[in-house]
């Protein structure tokens, strides 16, 4: 039997888990709530993940088929929150992977008193939906003309059935919750930071005329890994050239230049947390003149942002701040995306409305891109907001000029 306060192999205790759930049932105020993982199959390249807010809401990373029922109506208190995971199938369990019959031991590992199979869930939901009459939408909404969000397409089926029935909107609520990063979060977020730290250090050995993208690449990711990292947060980008101006850029397969400038845009996700990370490096181990007039502006625009990033502040504000820098330069017309994102269980995590609140982490990460001159610069941190000011979480990485060459020099 496994305890609440025991930590489960994602570095966030079951009690946590157990807290998130119980703030969610409070704040639907007797309305009826579902959560589901999302289908699908291990992939042949990559992985299957499930959706991020049922990830938040149990840690289970390969549970297809799954859902997390919110149902103040139930008598007990043992069925307000529900675990349905799929039926047990021994012929495609030998593709994918055994799995676990429910019992005990399986309700102690996943902090769910109630776990029952998946089939029931039908039942079960409109059951809840005829005592209590009000359904809230805690998936965000798809945009028209997509499918709509799962709970929604659900709802609409028991609407169907069940008469008067109301179906509201409480989309906001997880993301608000998400945004807003607990102790175990922030401790899981700055280690990978500091794996990345670690692969940004180790892919600087590769940065040289004659290299390839592809070996810095590697580097990056093969330091992830011995590291403690399972995978990268996201394909990295490493572009140079003409190539550092493209953003999403990921072929990195481009031998590097003397002359040229490098973005690599890169990051570690350890137990489920997102670093997320971009330098900016003088191939030749210095930057030109031209070179260093608009990285001294990006890095300025930054530095703006960063000031401007704290609690009640609106991120379009910060925006403001970086883009009135690029402006006054002279490159408005190539600063061509906004200043930054949440960081979270995503690389790219919920945004709540509203202004910036303590607790959590975003990027700040202006850029100017001049594919007329065949380079790009784009520097890009995590940062903290703090209840006074904020905390730059991926500093040790080198960013001024100063630094930057000095690190590639060692």
């Amino acid at each position: 039997m496994q305890s609440n306060q025991e930590v489960t192999k994602d570095g966030i205790s079951l009690e946590e888990y157990q807290r998130r759930r119980a703030t969610v049932l409070k704040q639907l105020k007797g309305q009826v709530g579902v959560v589901l993982a999302g289908e699908g199959a291990p992939p042949l390249s990559g992985r299957w993940r499930p959706d991020a807010n049922f990830l938040y809401l149990t840690g289970l990373e390969s549970e297809p088929g799954a859902a997390v029922l919110f149902d103040p109506t139930a008598e007990s208190p043992k069925r307000q929150c529900v675990l349905f995971l799929r039926p047990l199938n021994p012929e495609r369990e030998r593709w994918d992977g055994y799995r676990e019959q429910i019992c005990e031991a399986l309700k102690a590992r996943t902090g769910f008193e109630t776990v029952v199979r998946a089939d029931a869930l039908p039942g079960a939901l409109t059951g809840a939906a005829r005592r209590g009459k009000r359904l809230a939408c805690l998936h965000s909404f798809s945009v028209y003309p997509a499918e709509p969000s799962a709970d929604l397409a659900a709802f609409k089926k028991v609407a169907e059935r069940v008469p008067e029935v109301s179906i509201e909107d409480h989309s906001l609520l997880l993301p608000a919750l998400r945004a807003l990063k607990s102790a175990a979060e922030l401790r899981l977020t700055r280690k990978a930071i500091a794996i990345t730290a670690a692969g940004y250090t180790e892919a600087l050995k590769s940065i040289r005329p004659g290299g390839t993208e592809d070996k810095v690449d590697q580097a990056l990711v093969q330091t992830f890994r011995q590291q403690g990292a399972r995978w990268p947060a996201y394909n990295s980008i490493v572009g140079s050239g003409l190539s550092s101006t493209v953003l999403h850029y990921m072929e990195n397969s481009a031998v590097l230049q003397a002359g040229d400038l490098l973005v690599i845009d890169a990051g570690a996700e350890y137990c489920g947390y997102a670093a997320d990370v971009t330098r900016t490096y003088p191939v030749g181990g210095r930057f030109t003149p031209e070179q260093r007039e608009v990285y001294e502006v990006v890095l300025k625009a930054q530095s703006a942002a960063i000031r401007a990033a704290r609690a009640g502040t609106l991120m379009s504000t910060v925006d403001d701040a970086a883009r009135a820098v690029i402006e006054k330069a002279g490159y408005g017309d190539a600063f061509i995306h906004g200043i930054g994102h949440p960081l979270g269980i995503q690389v790219h995590d919920v945004a709540p409305d509203g202004p910036l609140k303590a607790g959590m982490v975003v990027t700040i990460e202006p850029g100017v891109y001049l594919p007329d001159r065949k380079f790009g610069v784009r520097i890009e941190d995590d940062v903290l907001i703090q209840r006074r000011g904020n905390e730059v979480l991926t500093a040790a990485i080198p960013r001024t000029v100063k630094d930057v060459e000095a690190a590639l020099r060692a």
